[in-house]
C-alpha cells in the first residue's frame, strides 16, 4: 500500500495463455471503474506507473501490462521469438480486457490507449466490452503525416536502418533508439505499415480491421500540438476507422497548461497531474460515479 492505495505485481494471460507481466493500482475502499491502460510501442509498464497510481487515487481500479516480448513479458531471448504487432491486439490486448472484466465484471471498463494502445484498441475483438476510451498521441502512423524533421528520421530507421540490422540480430535493439528492444516480428510489421499511406488501414491482410466499428463508446482523442507522431491528420486517420462512435477530438497547446513542452511522452509525466490528468479522470469517470 502507498499513498491510500494498493499495488500488486501480477500476471495476466493473454488469449492464447501467454503470461503478461502487469501491475493493478487499486483504492483502499470500492472502486467506481476500471481503467486498463494499453502502452504504446517499445515502452514498458512503468512508465505510466504515475497516472495508473493517481487514478486509484481518484477511486478508480486501474491495470498497466506489457505486451509479449517487452520488459517484464519477455522471454528468456528474443532471437527466434515469433510475434507480429497485430497479436498484441489480438491475443495481448483482449486478453487484458478480458481479465479486467473477469475481475470487477459489476463496474464500467475505460482503457487509456498510447500511441499503438490507441491503435490496438480498434484491432481488438472484444471492444465492444469498453464503457470509454481516451486515446492519447494515438495515430494512424504513416512517416508522411509525421511533422519534419521527425518523419525522416523515421523514415530513415524503420526503412533503411532498422530492417538492416534487427535481421542481422534477430530483433530491434533497444541502442537504435526505438526504446525497448522489439521482437523482429514486430518491428518488420511495424515498419511496413508505417510506409503505407493508410498505415494498417492498406493491410489487405489484416482480417482484424473490422473490429473497428465494434467499439461503441464515448471516444476521446487527445492531440497533442507538438507531438510530431500524432498530428492532427494521423489523428484524424486512425479515428476515421471507429465508425461504431462519435470521436472527439481534444487539441492541446503545451500553454494552453502551461507546459514547455508535452511532445509524444509528455502527457504521462507527473508535473501534469493538475492539468491533464485530473482532466482525463474526469471524463473517464463520468458514467463511473
Amino acid at each position: 500500500m502507498t499513498e491510500g492505495i494498493l499495488v500488486q505485481d501480477t500476471n495476466i494471460a493473454a488469449r492464447d495463455g501467454y503470461p503478461l507481466a502487469a501491475t493493478v493500482f487499486a483504492p483502499a475502499g470500492a472502486a467506481c471503474g476500471t481503467v486498463l491502460i494499453n502502452s504504446a510501442t517499445a515502452v514498458r509498464r512503468q512508465f505510466y506507473r504515475g497516472f495508473a497510481a493517481y487514478l486509484a487515487a481518484q477511486g478508480f481500479a486501474a491495470m498497466t501490462y506489457d505486451y509479449r516480448g517487452i520488459a517484464g513479458s519477455r522471454p528468456a531471448s528474443l532471437r527466434g521469438f515469433e510475434v507480429r504487432m497485430r497479436d498484441w491486439a489480438a491475443l495481448d490486448v483482449a486478453g487484458a480486457i478480458d481479465h479486467t472484466r473477469q475481475v470487477w465484471p459489476a463496474l464500467p471498463l475505460a482503457v487509456v490507449g498510447h500511441s499503438f494502445g490507441g491503435q490496438a484498441l480498434g484491432l481488438a475483438p472484444n471492444n465492444d466490452q469498453i464503457s470509454r476510451a481516451l486515446l492519447v498521441a494515438a495515430q494512424a502512423g504513416y512517416w508522411g503525416l509525421f511533422h519534419a524533421p521527425e518523419k525522416y528520421r523515421v523514415y530513415l530507421l524503420l526503412r533503411i536502418i532498422g530492417p538492416v540490422v534487427a535481421r542481422r540480430v534477430g530483433y530491434l535493439p533497444g541502442w537504435t533508439g526505438i526504446g525497448q528492444e522489439l521482437p523482429l516480428g514486430v518491428f518488420l510489421e511495424w515498419a511496413g505499415w508505417v510506409m503505407k499511406k493508410r498505415y494498417f488501414f492498406d493491410d489487405p491482410t489484416l482480417n482484424a480491421l473490422e473490429n473497428f466499428p465494434g467499439l461503441r463508446a464515448p471516444l476521446r482523442a487527445v492531440c497533442l500540438a507538438d507531438d510530431p507522431w500524432g498530428t492532427p491528420a494521423s489523428v484524424d486517420l486512425l479515428c476515421s476507422g471507429f465508425t461504431g462512435t462519435r470521436t472527439e477530438r481534444i487539441d492541446i497547446h503545451p500553454r494552453d497548461i502551461g507546459a514547455r513542452r508535452i511532445g509524444h511522452f509528455g502527457f504521462f509525466r507527473p508535473e501534469h497531474r493538475d492539468t491533464l490528468w485530473r482532466d482525463a479522470a474526469m471524463w473517464l469517470g463520468a458514467n463511473a460515479k
